[in-house]
């Protein structure tokens, strides 16, 4: 018997391909309608504060969601493990879409937000699922046949959300971007109802962590909230920021306590005694600091070191974008012909970390297409890890954990892409605002005016701007390289990690019905 099987569970037969199709593409729609929401507000957001008269706390329209939807993975997938994912993800989609209705009638600030969270928490249910459900139905080497459909949706989402945006909210009304989710939502429930029905749940007694679940949530809630107040709304060294960091590891080691007294704990700890699941998800914090980094760096490089404009520079990072895809794409083929993924990861983690030590070189007179070309290694690298760690980590798990593995996957993922957003701004925002100081001029620097492009330097003498020139370069050359070096340390990791032959059969809480 296998050592991840457990005593008493049935065997998985072979799903058909036209079967595991049904699932994957309820599984798309629910990972873009996850996905979109996260990016399609940015361009809206000026418009809500014209209409709703508010233009304070404007951030935490994103920042609610990012808190929730981060919050919530782990606890859906750990609940999905025992109630199955069907139960579970059609609930999920139900909150996204009640809560789209009511951002979309908000009439103040403070219940858009509110409502934005409880969207969060459908959309955290709804990425936890989607991984899930994946593996509940293609082995993890058979896996990569489908990668590439569920990269191009992220990525898809990731260029069009602001297209799409900007074009409802300056056509429509900034409401519309929230109303054309509940078409797309039901359509998801009806899809994944219907595909979902494939799988049976083995009855399991298990308990609900309560405490664990709100430790994490408060805990994960702290240390996001610190990394994103930390260095805009308030200095590093603030009260507010040391005190959310302490409380948010404080909660965390009280996590520790609970889940080890526990009978049936959120995060299991004999999940972090395997050691393939601790360098898997380590490789994805990485992997995904890699990819905000360059989502959030590559544009701000082409407008503010090279004029373009907002639409133009959009425009030129879609090369990194589709790049990551067909690394994605390619990591799925070389998997499935050779059953081991350890060295694709080790090639996406020194492909990943060439790209960024490549785009440290360069400078305001850099071309735009040797930047492309430099992004594209970057993206290509990204790529290939980002779905792969998801199998290496769903393959070595026993099959009653695959929810809380994937869960917590994503929520380190998510940590990651946070981690990244506020090391490159820190330091762009660290490097530009100290060259300004050298120059003579004393100004609060606000990465929202740096994102506006050349409005950051309207007013600035003619010497003073040459000083702020160098100061971008500066900061953008050492972003890239901080994250570069980051990378390297995930690629001594990925070195590290065992490499278990990937199983030609889906292991997982559900089984087949018939």
């Amino acid at each position: 018997m296998d050592a991840r099987s457990q005593p008493g569970e049935p065997s998985h037969p072979t799903y058909s391909h036209p079967q595991i199709l049904r699932v994957v593409v309820g599984i798309m729609l629910c990972m873009l309608l996850a996905a979109l929401d996260q990016t399609v507000i940015i361009p809206a957001v000026p418009a809500i504060a014209r209409d709703l008269h508010s233009y304070g706390h404007l951030a935490w329209i994103v920042t609610a969601y990012l808190l929730t939807s981060t919050a919530a993975t782990p606890i859906f997938g750990k609940l999905s493990d025992t109630y199955g994912r069907r139960a579970l993800i059609i609930p999920a989609i139900a909150i996204f879409i009640v809560a789209s209705g009511l951002c979309a009638i908000s009439t103040s600030l403070p219940e858009l937000i509110l409502f934005r969270g409880l969207q969060g928490i459908g959309g955290g249910g709804l990425f936890a699922m989607a991984q899930a459900a994946i593996a509940d139905v293609v082995s993890p080497r058979e896996r990569g046949r489908y990668q590439g459909y569920l990269a191009g949706t992220w990525a898809f989402a990731s260029i069009a959300g602001p297209v799409i945006g900007g074009y409802v909210t300056d056509n429509l009304s900034w409401r519309w971007v929230f109303w054309v989710n509940l078409p797309l939502g039901l359509l998801a429930i009806f899809l994944c109802d219907r595909a979902l029905r494939l799988l049976v749940v083995v009855p399991r007694r298990n308990r609900i962590d309560v405490v664990g679940a709100v430790l994490l949530t408060c805990g994960i809630s702290a240390l996001l909230l610190m990394l994103s107040w930390g260095g805009t709304a308030y200095s590093w060294t603030s009260a507010p920021v040391l005190v959310l960091g302490l409380l948010g590891l404080c909660l965390l080691g009280a996590l520790a306590v609970q889940e080890n007294r526990a009978a049936d704990p959120l995060m299991p700890p004999r999940l972090f005694a395997n050691d393939i699941f601790l360098g898997g998800v380590a490789v994805a914090f990485f992997a995904s600091l890699g990819l905000f980094v360059g989502t959030f760096l590559l544009p701000l490089d082409f407008q503010l070191l090279h004029g373009y404009d907002a639409e133009t520079s959009g425009l030129l990072v879609m090369p990194f974008l589709v790049s990551s895809t067909a690394g994605a794409y390619l990591a799925g083929s070389l998997t499935r012909r050779l059953g081991k993924s350890k060295m694709i990861i080790v090639a996406g983690l020194f492909g990943a970390a060439l790209g960024f030590f490549l785009l440290a070189t360069g400078g305001a007179k850099t071309g735009a297409i040797l930047i492309m070309a430099e992004s594209i290694v970057l993206g290509t690298g990204i790529g290939a890890c980002m779905p792969t760690t998801i199998v290496v980590v769903q393959n070595a798990v026993e099959r009653r954990d695959v929810g809380s593995a994937t869960g917590a996957l994503l929520l380190l993922r998510s940590m990651g892409g946070a981690f990244g957003s506020t090391i490159a701004g820190s330091l762009l925002t660290l490097s530009f605002g100290n060259a300004l100081r050298e120059s003579g001029i004393h100004r609060a620097i606000d990465l929202g005016s740096l994102s506006q492009g050349a409005a950051a330097f309207a007013g600035l003498p003619g010497d003073a701007r040459k000083v702020a020139v160098r100061g971008l370069v500066s900061g953008f050359g050492l972003a890239y390289l901080v994250s570069g070096a980051l990378l390297l340390v995930a690629l001594v990791i990925g070195l590290r990690l065992r490499d278990l032959a990937l199983r030609s059969a889906p292991r997982a809480a559900d089984t087949i019905g018939h």
